[in-house]
């Protein structure tokens, strides 16, 4: 049997469409394209495994079934029909449809759903020869979004977002996604031999995030996902992704991450996922405020969200911590800093402009990453 070949979508939050096509090509794809919101890129089922287990700052994974102009129902249901839904929805295949419709005269999101569900079931009754579908088996997500008069329709491969790691229960006010903070990383410079610190850590998910990135660590070997259960993704595949990953680890690596927050809570919840991720004797955590915060070593890299009006509901407040921690960092010589926040006037209260700006959304927020560039560690020293 000829291999398979997928269109696959690695999807990506605004902004960080680049860093996730870097993470595919650091996997060994190269037949990719970047689009706002999303990287779709070529690959086998075994690959759903792969980069389900491996992208740190993608979403989630989606089997790209097809693409067509619609600009009435009865187009929308004929292209629906035309594809191949029974290849990979067994009989018994639970296949909700989910919807977003922009800049297209099929708006109506709850019609879309309903014209593709049904187009999806007639397409299975041919294959089937059955007129009714249990829907208790593996789940197949559909989504159909519509863009200037067209439709992608997709599967989800993944599931709940890739952002659910599975060492984080608890969670601190207005957290930063796991895949956020993992982009964070990658845009910092950080490496391995260089310390971390984190002055306002909440949770503790850019530590977390550093220690698996140091160690190697593939994001999703702590999880499941839907297409575990799909028949096309073979449990024998799943299996060598899983070993792969395992075989990629490098615990031998020393780490120098380290984080502290004024709110004995946060660290409280903190050490709960450092320790559920495994890290409890690398990532050293302190009940401390910003301004007596000390990170030691040389050539660090801080790496934070500090609170914002929003999250504290005290606007002066946020400004007096962005000061605290533009004077800590005039101590550290040699240490870059990355702070991702919403304050339009971050610059102005750190009291020196950013060497970069990059702009982010966390969640729905519209942020900065304000960069400030320390050097290099030297060649010797890496």
């Amino acid at each position: 049997m000829t291999e398979r070949k997928l269109q696959l979508i690695a999807t990506a939050p605004m902004g960080l469409e680049a860093i996730v096509a870097r993470e595919l090509k650091e996997l060994g794809y190269t037949d990719m394209t970047v689009e706002n919101g999303r990287v779709t890129f070529t690959g086998g089922p075994e690959d759903i495994c792969r980069t389900n287990l491996w992208l740190r700052t993608s979403d989630r994974v989606l089997i790209k079934m097809g693409e067509f102009e619609a600009t009435t129902f009865d187009e929308l249901f004929e292209g629906t029909k035309a594809l191949d839904w029974p290849d990979w929805i067994p009989n018994n295949g639970e296949f909700p449809v989910e919807g977003r419709s922009h800049k297209s005269q099929l708006s109506s999101v709850p019609a879309c759903q309903k014209i593709v569900k049904k187009a999806v079931v007639e397409k299975m009754k041919e294959r089937y020869g059955t007129e009714w579908f249990p829907e208790d088996g593996a789940r197949f997500v559909i989504e159909v979004i519509m863009l200037n008069d067209r439709a992608l329709l997709t599967l989800d491969t993944t599931g709940p977002g890739l952002h659910k790691r599975g060492y984080r229960r608890l969670v601190t006010e207005a957290p930063l996604k796991e895949t956020m903070a993992a982009a964070i990383l990658q845009l910092s410079r950080w490496a391995p031999h260089r310390p971390l610190y984190d002055p306002f850590c909440g949770s503790g998910t850019f530590l977390v995030e550093a220690a698996m990135i140091g160690w190697n660590i593939a994001p999703g070997l702590r999880r499941s996902f839907n297409s575990e259960h799909w028949p096309l993704v073979t449990e024998e595949m799943w299996s060598r992704a899983r070993e792969e990953a395992f075989d990629a680890v490098r615990d031998d690596v020393p780490l120098d991450i380290a984080g502290s927050d004024i709110d004995p809570n946060a660290i409280e919840v903190a050490e709960a996922a450092v320790k559920k991720a495994g890290f409890a004797k690398e990532i050293k955590l302190r009940n401390l405020s910003v301004a007596k915060a000390q990170p030691q070593g040389s050539y660090g890299v801080i790496v934070t969200n500090p609170p914002y009006g929003e999250r504290l509901a005290d606007q002066k407040e946020a400004e007096k911590l962005i000061r605290q921690l533009g004077f800590s960092y005039l101590m550290l010589q040699n240490w870059s800093l990355f702070a991702i926040s919403p304050e339009k006037q971050f610059e102005h209260h750190f009291t020196r402009n950013a060497d970069k700006k990059r702009k982010l959304f966390n969640g729905r927020i519209e942020c900065q990453l304000y960069q400030y560039l320390g050097p290099l560690p030297p060649r010797n020293n890496q």
